[in-house]
């Protein structure tokens, strides 16, 4: 297992670096003004719509049922099963389409209802939403075929799409001379990297024979658990972007820069997510999964435990960095072109506040994947919305004083009530065991972060004074000093107090 993790986990590496150099690029052309709100409005619409409904409820729900029907009944019911599955796809977003470019000022007003009083950003973020949003209906079948690819074993591929998001979107800003704004030519790079994305898995499934076709549309004893297990699963992915929604809504009303504060620091915290978090969750499923359905459930379990310390592990770092140091990475980042010293500030400040919630967003998906693989989505829902409920209310009290830092704090405290809530239901079922062993490596964690945070917030203030003289690169610097001194202080730090053995047995296991 921790081999197809690292396949997930290094084509989204690169991913997420090919995303930095991304945001580096729309940054330095879009800035974080008014065009920039716009744009990023226009990008948060259809993508938030794919994370509830495409990676998030559709997998959870997918995933499980196609490797239940392949093992019990083969490879023919599996593919009828997915041909089914696609055209009730197909029909839905095709519709949600055309229903979105017909109503989308209607939309819009209600989704950004902050953009109302000015009628030029208001109809941009109505022409950036209609060029984004068919982005929606292609990811939605990559979605598709990226599940049935994962069954499969086959990870690559789907883990290696979403690169051409970033690829596409940079080819498009360096041509943004050609276009009526940069936000334009970026919203294009989106939509043409649908496509990319789409022909490249669709190839895949079709080398092997598997690529779904349209058919009769019958609601078969399959097809309806699916619908059974989709409907909980919607509602528990719409946790973390009814929240993101609510940030959307809630920055159109705060100073221009708000929406750009947030996007900026979701973009360095979403990296040890997509990284660690979804890579790990990506393979623990259908491998829990196929572990459930030959009734291995002690293998399972082990499973579950061994992606829950290897996820802790790679993620302390990024919480100690982003609580210690959120200045340095950012100012080292995206300071260049239209965004300045105080746009760095603003984000630095929400990034700190993000990563209170770090952990919980990396670990939630491994946490319920112990339900999701015996197809219960009901559950987790009950922590999700518990969760979102905290988050909103914590929102709308913090705007006022905090601004988009407010927003970003109640979103970390939300993850943490649903993370809880997740565990706590498992230990009732019995899916989890949180022994003396595990409470013992959870303190070893919290040390090491705690050492690691104070070891970089000295190093940052050293490094402030020994290149204060350079006149450029000076941030970019300090980042890598602070890089390579807490590299060697986690490694030591892991070794003397988890030993040597520890990390032998969890990558050999």
């Amino acid at each position: 297992m921790l081999g197809r993790i690292f396949t997930v986990g290094g084509y989204t590496l690169l991913s997420r670096i090919t995303g930095l150099a991304r945001d580096i690029m729309l940054a330095a052309i879009l800035g974080a003004g008014p065009i920039a709100d716009a744009f990023l409005v226009a990008w948060r619409l259809p993508n938030n719509f794919r994370a509830i409904f495409a990676e998030g409820a559709f997998n959870t729900a997918f995933i499980p049922a196609y490797a239940h029907v392949q093992g019990e009944r083969g490879e023919a019911s599996a593919r009828l099963f997915a041909d089914r599955i696609f055209t009730l796809l197909f029909v839905s977003q095709l519709v949600l389409l055309v229903a979105a470019w017909a109503f989308m000022p209607q939309a819009l007003r209600v989704l950004a209802p902050g953009f109302t009083d000015d009628a030029a950003q208001r109809q941009l973020a109505v022409e950036l939403t209609r060029i984004t949003f068919p982005y929606l209906l292609l990811i939605t079948l990559v979605t598709l075929y990226g599940g049935m690819l994962n069954v499969m074993h086959r990870f690559a591929t789907a883990a290696a799409a979403s690169i051409f998001l970033n690829l596409s979107m940079m080819a498009t800003l360096a041509l943004a001379a050609f276009f009526p704004t940069a936000g334009h030519a970026a919203a294009w790079g989106i939509l043409i990297s649908g496509f990319l994305q789409y022909f490249l898995l669709a190839g895949d499934l079709a080398r092997h024979g598997t690529l779904p076709r349209f058919a009769p549309l019958r609601l078969d004893e399959d097809v309806r658990a699916f619908f059974r297990a989709i409907g909980p699963a919607t509602l528990g992915s719409m946790g973390t972007q009814v929240a993101v929604f609510a940030d959307t809504i809630i920055a159109t009303f705060l100073p221009a820069g708000a929406l750009s504060a947030l996007y900026y620091a979701e973009r360095l915290y979403q990296l040890p997510i997509g990284v660690i978090g979804i890579a790990i969750g990506t393979v623990l499923l259908p491998e829990m999964s196929r572990r459930i359905t030959a009734s291995d459930h002690l293998g399972a379990a082990v499973a579950q435990r061994r992606a829950f310390e290897f996820t802790l592990l790679a993620t302390v770092p990024f919480v100690a960095a982003f609580l210690a140091v959120p200045d340095a990475i950012v100012r080292a980042v995206f300071v260049r072109g239209a965004y300045t010293t105080a746009d760095a500030a603003a984000a630095a400040a929400t990034l700190s506040a993000y990563a209170i919630g770090l952990i919980p967003f990396v670990t939630i998906r491994s946490a319920v994947a112990a339900f999701y693989a015996r197809k219960d989505t009901a559950t987790p829902v009950k922590a999700s919305l518990t969760g979102l409920a905290v988050n909103v209310a914590l929102k709308v009290l913090l705007m006022g004083a905090l601004a988009q830092v407010g927003l970003a704090l109640a979103t970390a405290v939300g993850a943490w009530i649903n993370l809880l809530l997740v565990l706590f239901f498992s230990v009732r079922s019995g899916y989890l065991e949180l022994d003396r062993g595990w409470m013992r490596s959870l303190g070893k964690f919290a040390l090491v972060g705690i050492i690691l945070a104070a070891v970089l917030w000295l190093a940052a203030h050293l490094a402030g004074s020994y290149f204060a003289s350079l006149a450029r690169f000076r941030d970019e610097m300090t980042l890598v000093f602070l890089i390579a001194v807490g590299a060697f202080t986690y490694g030591l730090s892991v070794l003397v107090l988890f030993g040597r053995g520890w990390l032998f047995s969890l990558v050999r296991g």
